[in-house]
C-alpha cells in the first residue's frame, strides 16, 4: 500500500537483518529499537505512540526466551509483529448496529476529506452486508455537494435524499429520518457540511443535527493524507461535538501513514473503515492483523481471498478449471481470466497482498499497470473462431490482430506463446491426474 511505503520498506530492512542472527544480544535488541523508534517519527506516527510501542516491543524481546531462543532473530520479528498488531488493534473497532432495526450513521469532518464519495461507499459497503441503507445530504450551505451525493447514489443504485430549498440543517434532518423509516430502511447515512477548517458554527450545526437524529454512530472522515494534523482534527470533533470512531480516506496515496497508526490512540475512538482507492467499492474494515503483515512485508492472503471472492465469477472459474482438467485450455479462456482479473483491481494492488511480494516495492519498471489491458485487446482483436482453434492464427492473421488492437505483431507472438506454455503446463497437469487415478504414480518418478 503506498501509504505505509516509507515505514514499510524501513520495518523490512531491520526485521531482515534480524531474521539472519543466530545470537541476540541486548545491545542488538536496543539497536534495533532505537531504529524502530526513528522510522516511526519518520513516519508520522504520534511521539507518545512510538514511545509506548518501543517499550512493549523491548520489554518483550529481552525475555530470556528470545535472548536463549533457538532462532531469536525470528522470534524478534514476530515480536515486533505482534507488538504492531497490538498497537493497531487499541485503536480499531467494527460499526455498531442500533438494536431497535434502525440505524443511522452520521458522517462529519472538514471540508475536502472526502466525505460525500465516503457516504455513498459506505452505503455499498452495507447493501453489500445485507443492509438496506438511505443516503441522505444535510448540507444546506453547497447545494453542489447534495448534488454530488445525488449522482454517486445512483451510480450505486441507493435511494437518496436531498432538499435544495431546506435551508435548516437539522429540520431536514428529521424530515430524512422520517422518511427512511416510512420507506421500510434499516440504514440511514447522512452527510453533513463541511468547513475548511473546524469552526463554532460548524460544532453548533452538528450539534443540533446530532440532537435531532440520535445517530448510532458519529463517524469522522478524516483525510490521511494531511498527517498528523488529522490527529489534531479528530480531538477537536471529539471534546466539542463527540465521535464514535473514524473513517480514514485516501490511503492509497503517497502521504507517510502516521496517522493510520496514531489517531485511535490519541483521540480514544476507533478507526472502523479504511479507503483504499477512489472508486466506490474501495472501502473495506481496517483489520490491524492484516494491517501489521502488509507493513512487515508478510502479505495479505485473507483480504485477497476476500477481494477474489467478491470479484470472480465462481462459476465461470469452475467451467474453466474443469477445461483445464480436460485439456480444453483455450484463448476465449484465458480472455475470459483477464476479464476476472482485471475487475480485482490494479495489478500492484494485488501484488502487495502476496507474501514476500512486499519486500521490495512494487513499482512502474516492475509491474506494467497496462499489460492486462494490451492482452484484452489482443485477444479482443481476434475472432471467436480463433480464439477457439489458436492453431489458425498464421502470419497475417497475426499482422491483422496487431493492427486491430494498437500493438505490434511481437507483442501478438509473446501473447500466444504464453498460451502455448500454459497450454503445455495444463496439459502436464492433466496427464498427471489420470496417471495417479490409474494408480500408476507419477511418470519418471518411484512412487
Amino acid at each position: 500500500m503506498p501509504l505505509f511505503e516509507g515505514l514499510s520498506g524501513k520495518l523490512q530492512e531491520i526485521a531482515a537483518r534480524m531474521r539472519g542472527k543466530v545470537r541476540v544480544s541486548e545491545q542488538d535488541i536496543r539497536d534495533m529499537m532505537r531504529e524502530i523508534r526513528l522510522a516511526l517519527l519518520e513516519a508520522d506516527v504520534n511521539y507518545q505512540v512510538a514511545r509506548r510501542f518501543v517499550e512493549e516491543a523491548s520489554a518483550r524481546c529481552l525475555g530470556s526466551d528470545v535472548l536463549e531462543g533457538l532462532n531469536p532473530g525470528q522470534q524478534v520479528v514476530k515480536i515486533v509483529h505482534d507488538t504492531l498488531v497490538d498497537t493497531l488493534r487499541r485503536q480499531s473497532g467494527k460499526l455498531q448496529v442500533s438494536p431497535s432495526g434502525f440505524t443511522t450513521y452520521l458522517l462529519v469532518g472538514l471540508q475536502g476529506s472526502g466525505k460525500t464519495t465516503t457516504a455513498a461507499k459506505l452505503a455499498l459497503y452495507l447493501r453489500k452486508k445485507g443492509k438496506k441503507p438511505m443516503l441522505a445530504s444535510v448540507d444546506v450551505h453547497r447545494p453542489a455537494a447534495a448534488r454530488q451525493l445525488e449522482v454517486l447514489a445512483k451510480q450505486v443504485d441507493i435511494p437518496c435524499l436531498v432538499d435544495p430549498d431546506e435551508k435548516d440543517a437539522a429540520a431536514l434532518a428529521r424530515r430524512v429520518s422520517e422518511r427512511a423509516r416510512y420507506l421500510l430502511h434499516d440504514t440511514l447515512i447522512v452527510d453533513t457540511a463541511g468547513r475548511m477548517t473546524v469552526d463554532a458554527d460548524l460544532m453548533e450545526e452538528l450539534r443540533r443535527i446530532s440532537a435531532v437524529l440520535k445517530p448510532t454512530e458519529t463517524l469522522l472522515v478524516v483525510d490521511a493524507m494531511i498527517g498528523q494534523e488529522s490527529v489534531a482534527i479528530a480531538t477537536a470533533f471529539q471534546e466539542q461535538v463527540g465521535i464514535d470512531g473514524t473513517i480514514m480516506t485516501k490511503l492509497d496515496g503517497d502521504a507517510r501513514g502516521g496517522a493510520a497508526l496514531s489517531i485511535g490512540s490519541v483521540t480514544g475512538r476507533p478507526l472502523k473503515l479504511i479507503c483504499t482507492g477512489e472508486k466506490l467499492p474501495d472501502m473495506e474494515e481496517f483489520h490491524p492483523d492484516r494491517m501489521a503483515s502488509r507493513i512487515l512485508g508478510m502479505g495479505d492472503i485473507l483480504s485477497l481471498i476476500e477481494k477474489a471472492q467478491e470479484a470472480l465469477d465462481e462459476k465461470k472459474a469452475l467451467e474453466t478449471f474443469d477445461r483445464m482438467r480436460q485439456n480444453r485450455f483455450t484463448l476465449q479462456d484465458m480472455l475470459d481470466q483477464f476479464v476476472e482479473m482485471k475487475k480485482m483491481g490494479p495489478l500492484d494492488k494485488v501484488l502487495d497482498m502476496l507474501p514476500g511480494m512486499g519486500k521490495k516495492p512494487v513499482d512502474a519498471s516492475q509491474v506494467d499497470p497496462r499489460a492486462i489491458d494490451r492482452s484484452l485487446a489482443i485477444l479482443r482483436s481476434m475472432t471467436r473462431r480463433e480464439r477457439m482453434e489458436p492453431s489458425l492464427l498464421n502470419a497475417s492473421r497475426r499482422k491483422r490482430i496487431a493492427s486491430g488492437s494498437g500493438t505490434t505483431v511481437q507483442e501478438v507472438n509473446r501473447l500466444v506463446r504464453q498460451y502455448e506454455e500454459a497450454s503445455a503446463m495444463m496439459k502436464r497437469f492433466a496427464s498427471l491426474s489420470k496417471g495417479k487415478r490409474k494408480g500408476a504414480g507419477f511418470p519418471g518418478l518411484p512412487f
